[in-house]
């Protein structure tokens, strides 16, 4: 897929672009593999604003995906490559040979008319097949990992996302992640090779305010716009600086480059390398 740009015939189409979707399906989703997603306006039960710059939106219909790849041994044939509202990545339907019908995450280059399995053994080093770290060559590019045997898919399933297999020693496979940490994980995991399609993504611009609003997003005020009784980085004459020597989130907590992991954490021991935080070096 690639990116297409619109002509300049305003100032919103200036600036938008959008991802080329000839090889989608135009197809309504299986109507066995959706769901209702219930609109909440970031609100809770109590009708309180617990997450911002949440409402409105196009309808969509939730597609169940399925992270567990727990289908062993039968081969699947990909019937088409969808669009999903919900995610960045695209999503690939899978027709089992015993007629059962599944999504998974859609790999790159992964083509309508392919055969894909998934299996706890060695399986064919091809796109979209999955099977457990350990029978995985390593240097490999991976996606759709596990952290807990049997649990689905937890790690990398963004759109172009992809870790590295860098080895497999005692119980524990090292996996390079895409944010550059090493991290252990258990070699029985499942994990799915390639990496996530729909790469071009972060190369769209959404060119104006209604797109952002079609996508369920409400408008940003900056905080050093807002009143002081409001924001940290509020109040001033004019075009004011924060007036703060770090910057803070709206209930005043340490924002942009502060570590919020916690030191005492019980998986701090999976780490064999930290990410590389360009921010801290500086």
């Amino acid at each position: 897929m690639a990116i297409k740009v619109y002509k300049p015939t305003g100032n919103a189409r200036r600036q938008m672009s959008v991802v080329k979707v000839e090889n989608l399906s135009k197809a309504r989703p299986v109507k066995g593999l959706i769901s209702i997603i219930k609109k909440t306006g970031g609100r809770n039960a109590q009708g309180k604003i617990t997450v911002r710059h949440h409402g409105g939106g196009a309808k969509q219909f939730y597609r169940i995906v399925d992270f567990k790849r727990d289908k062993f041994n039968i081969p699947a044939c990909v019937k088409a490559i969808e669009y999903d509202p919900n995610r960045t990545a695209n999503i690939a339907l899978l027709q089992y040979a015993d007629g059962e019908k599944r999504y998974i995450i859609a790999p790159a280059r992964l083509q309508v008319g392919d055969t894909l399995v998934s299996s706890k053994e060695n399986v064919k080093i091809q796109v979209g097949n999955c099977t457990k770290l350990e029978n995985i060559p390593v240097g490999s590019l991976i996606h759709n990992i596990e952290l807990t045997p049997g649990l689905g898919a937890k790690l990398v399933r963004t759109a172009g996302g992809w870790a590295k297999l860098m080895a497999v020693e005692g119980k524990y496979a090292q996996i390079k992640m895409p944010s550059t940490e090493v991290r252990l994980i258990d070699k029985d995991c499942l994990a799915t090779l390639g990496e996530v399609g729909n790469a071009e993504l972060m190369h769209v611009k959404i060119g104006k305010a209604g797109r952002k609003r079609h996508m369920g997003i409400r408008p940003t005020v900056r905080g050093k716009a807002m009143n002081p009784v409001d924001h940290p980085h509020g109040g001033g004459e004019g075009g004011c600086p924060i007036g703060l020597k770090h910057p803070k989130t709206p209930w005043g907590k340490p924002a942009l480059g502060v570590l919020t992991r916690k030191r005492k954490k019980q998986t701090n021991k999976f780490i064999v390398r930290r990410r590389q935080n360009k921010r801290l070096k500086k």
